[in-house]
């Protein structure tokens, strides 16, 4: 799809440009790079060169610029670079909780926790230090140990991070998913995991209401048969529940609040930090293993040099606790900035623009979000700049394909120095593989460029690299937070084929991209949801783009099934916007669209009207599980109701597909 934007949308500001973090860190590895002092450090696409083509000298510089702390030196960067089983920093010990803690100042606050009443806590970094070495303490009490495993059953709140350092500075493994998930949900990642403890809160706050979790939380627990101990927040003072635990129950007032020396346990480069969980849409969401090591370089390079991130600055990305962003709000600690948890709505019905209100007052640096909630701000009519955002240096935003249409919304509404930074990236490395720097123009529609480290490439199918092509998204060359392990998987086989199996030695992600001439990508959704019409390839998020722009469209979902005679049908599915009605006339307007906007070779077979379009819980369209329901799939094997956000919409959408077998008198699709 052409760009309505095809030139630069913004420029990098020279004087931005040239104190950022990444042209420091450009310039302190020129002799590693073989430059002189006089080269162009915001080059970034020189960097980006020098970064993939010595692993050894850019991580190595990476280690050093950030003033790794290690208990014992590594041997050699890396010692075995084949795909799977590379291997980072032999030798090397560390701690990520002590990275997190050590360059904290006392002057400002580690974590500021803020929800949709817009009140604030502060948590300074003394506080932060006493309850994680608290709750460490308590754990170990516990039983916990290097290697054993803690779960969170919780809200974004501190609670979490100081739950997850706790463990991380004793060697434990943590996980935690949100409280929205059902404790069925929840039981199937954790019990997975044989936990130690359990630490859960007795509810979260969500649209005006606070949702009481207490029974959410018992049930859970008795689904952990492995757990010695839970440990109970109190977050929104409801009363402990008077029926006992299947395990001891410690308050956390009580794990919180002892006094205690934090001490960090050194482990290899490579020992597991946490597990987060695949969207799990069938069968038991497969748990993905990220080590100490890994986890801290990719994340300070991430968050330090293409966010600018660093002591004085505050990072606020609305996730949830189960998204991998939070996992990066987490590390924010690592760069000696200010995190911002938050309990709640996006968008309260009280008060929609919060996240902006509470942005402009503590002086956010960094505001996070997703591409729907950029749309949905912009077709509600809610303007941010009635708020002072003149702190706000990058809109993030990830989760899916970014528009061009955003572009201009963000320019006008935010500010016109932003640097809207769109990124991809994945659960599966807890980071990207692509977006953007201080250095880096931005164009309306793509992510600015490969992010440092990343040997990123578009394959075709013959498994050679493609430009200005759509193509698969490979990793040519390893990562130093590509996965250790899954999670019961003790020969790696399920790793390699998620993986590996169709380019040996190659990661392939499953995401369709453009890699251009001019060195930017164009994410076009998932490949396993590509449409392929008469052998005509297009992304499905290129047709949401564009449909999801009109006012009348609240949101879309465009599906490509084939069927047994050898058809093909592409419905489009529409949730008309409040107000409005799907009919003759509005579908015209939705098929000139396409045609102009995308291609005619994509204008849908129907246009229905659907009450709402089913995701992942963390804001992921279903495309295939719905493509594969109204193929005829039976909904058990296509997709675990516990993982969608509305799950009666699973027997909707598989309604669908019968009813329309039942008249065109086709069979289900062969499994």
């Amino acid at each position: 799809m052409t760009s309505p934007y095809p030139d630069p949308f913004t420029t990098p500001d020279p004087q931005a440009a040239a104190s950022s973090r990444i042209v420091d860190f450009a310039r302190r590895s020129a002799r590693h790079r073989g430059v002189g002092t006089g080269d162009d450090h915001t080059d970034y696409a020189a960097l980006h060169r020098w970064s993939v083509t010595d692993l050894e000298g850019f991580w190595g510089a990476v280690w050093k610029y950030f003033d790794i702390d290690a208990d014992s030196a590594y041997e050699r960067v890396l010692a075995e670079e084949a795909m799977p089983g590379a291997r980072w920093f032999p030798g090397a010990t560390l701690n990520y909780t002590h990275h997190a803690l050590r360059g904290l100042s006392p002057d400002r606050p580690a974590i500021v926790a803020l929800d949709e009443t817009g009140s604030a806590r502060p948590v300074g970094a003394g506080q932060l230090r006493a309850e994680v070495a608290s709750v460490a303490a308590t754990l170990r009490d516990l039983g916990v140990g290097m290697g054993d495993q803690v779960v969170g059953y919780l809200p974004n709140t501190p609670h979490a991070i100081v739950a997850f350092l706790a463990a991380a500075s004793l060697g434990a493994v943590w996980s935690v998913c949100g409280q929205d998930y059902a404790p069925k949900a929840a039981a199937d990642r954790f019990a997975q995991l044989e936990p130690t403890v359990l630490i859960s809160a007795d509810g979260y706050l969500f649209n005006g209401t606070a949702h009481d979790r207490r029974e959410a939380s018992l049930e859970l627990a008795r689904a952990l048969p492995t757990l010695k101990a839970a440990v109970l927040v109190d977050h929104i003072g409801l009363p402990r529940l008077s029926r006992k635990y299947p395990s001891l129950a410690v308050p956390w007032e009580d794990a919180a609040t002892r006094t205690e020396q934090l001490a960090c346990t050194p482990v290899p480069f490579d020992h597991p930090l946490w597990v987060v969980f695949s969207s799990g849409t069938t069968g038991l969401p497969k748990g993905i293993v990220h080590g100490h090591g890994g986890v801290l370089l990719e994340h300070l390079k991430t968050l330090g040099l293409h966010s600018d991130l660093g002591p004085g600055d505050r990072l606020l990305w609305y996730t949830t606790t189960h998204w991998m962003m939070w996992n990066l709000v987490a590390s924010t600690l690592l760069t000696g900035a200010t995190a911002c948890t938050y309990d709640g709505s996006p968008a309260p019905l009280a008060r929609p623009g919060i996240l902006w209100e509470l942005a402009a007052r503590h002086r956010v640096t960094v505001f996070g979000t997703s591409p729907q909630y950029l749309l949905g701000m912009a077709k509600f009519g809610i303007d941010p700049s009635v708020h002072d955002l003149s702190s706000v240096r990058v809109v993030g935003c990830t989760g899916s394909a970014l528009p061009a249409s955003a572009h201009p919304w963000v320019r006008d509404h935010v500010g016109d120095r932003v640097l809207l930074a769109s990124i991809s990236g994945g659960t599966d490395i807890v980071s990207g593989f692509a977006g953007s720097a201080p250095t880096t123009p931005v164009r309306a529609g793509e992510l600015s460029a490969p992010h440092l480290g990343v040997a990123l490439a578009a394959y075709d199918a013959e498994g050679r690299p493609v430009v200005d092509q759509v193509g698969e998204l490979v990793v040519t060359r390893p990562m130093p937070s590509m996965p250790l392990y899954f999670w019961d998987d003790p020969d790696g086989t399920r790793y390699h084929d998620a993986y590996f199996s169709t380019y040996p030695g190659v990661w392939r992600h499953g995401d369709w991209i453009t890699f251009t001439s001019h060195g930017s990508v164009v994410v076009h959704g998932r490949s396993d949801s590509t449409l392929n019409r008469n052998g005509v390839r297009l992304g499905s998020a290129d047709i949401h783009d564009v449909v999801e722009r009109l006012p009348e469209v609240a949101e879309a979902l465009v599906i490509g099934a084939e069927e047994p005679d050898g058809g093909y049908w592409m419905p489009l599915f529409v949730v008309p916007a409040a107000g409005a009605t799907l009919d003759d006339a509005l579908r015209h307007r939705i098929r000139e669209a396409i045609r102009a906007g995308v291609s005619p070779r994509h204008v849908p077979d129907e246009i229905l009207a659907v009450p709402a379009v089913p995701h992942t819980r963390t804001g992921k369209k279903l495309e295939v599980p719905v493509k594969r329901l109204l193929q005829g799939t039976p909904a058990e094997q296509v997709v675990n109701p516990a993982t969608v956000d509305a799950p009666e919409l699973i027997d909707y959408y598989a309604r669908l597909g019968a009813e329309r077998r039942a008249r065109t008198g086709a069979e289900p699709a062969r499994q």
